[in-house]
């Protein structure tokens, strides 16, 4: 795997470095703001590029803008979003222009090279991955409304799975059921939440997007 890794903080980018190299993955460059990252993604054309999504000049979005910007030119280049807090107005912006071969991390987790992995190799592979902390804090929070009051306790169960970027199978030993079962599961929350066959958009990344415009 091909990565480029772009963070301002130059200990957290050599931490983050350390442990992907240490774990086999070949990191081909390293950008400290947003302008190097667009110049290292077309020049090497990496699988994934880490992101952070506070970068130089303003320390706001640019990390973001520029995450936008790769899903859109270099298909080819997964992104991997990383905060140092929960940002879930940040999260909805990147799902919503395209979930497809997108994460979001905490910093707290990129020191854990098991969850990096995992996280890289879900987003190559063209899924949508969000931190289960993420999902578990948004999910503790009051709503005023609830969208996804049509759903079975089980049904918010599997969603919630499917947030975290989990694969039917994932989910089904984690709630000790049938990958079968998951699957009746998951039609029904597309039904009851009005994501039918005939949308062009990718089901389960519409799913989270509703589940987490839920749980802001």
């Amino acid at each position: 795997m091909r990565v480029v890794v772009a963070e301002d903080q130059l200990l957290t980018r050599e931490g983050l470095v350390h442990v992907l190299r240490d774990a086999g993955v070949d990191v081909v460059g390293e950008a400290s703001d947003a302008s190097q990252l667009m110049a290292l993604v077309a020049t090497e054309k990496p699988d994934a590029a880490v992101v952070d999504i506070r970068m130089p000049p303003t320390h706001t979005d640019e990390g973001l803008v520029a995450a936008a910007r790769i899903r859109h030119e270099y298909a080819g280049t997964a992104v991997l979003i990383v905060s140092q807090h929960l940002e879930s107005g940040f999260v909805l912006r990147l799902l919503d222009e395209g979930g497809d071969g997108v994460g979001y991390l905490l910093k707290d987790r990129i020191l854990d090279r098991a969850a990096v992995l995992d996280s890289l190799r879900r987003v190559v592979a063209g899924e949508c991955v969000v931190d289960p902390f993420i999902v578990a804090r948004l999910l503790s929070r009051e709503r005023r409304s609830d969208p996804l009051g049509a759903l079975s306790e089980r049904e918010r169960e599997v969603l919630e799975n499917v947030a975290e970027g989990l694969t039917n199978a994932e989910i089904a030993r984690r709630l000790f059921i049938t990958e079968r079962t998951v699957e009746v599961h998951t039609k029904q929350i597309f039904s009851k939440l009005g994501l039918d066959d005939a949308q062009t958009t990718n089901r389960r990344v519409m799913a989270v997007l509703t589940y987490l415009r839920a749980a802001t």
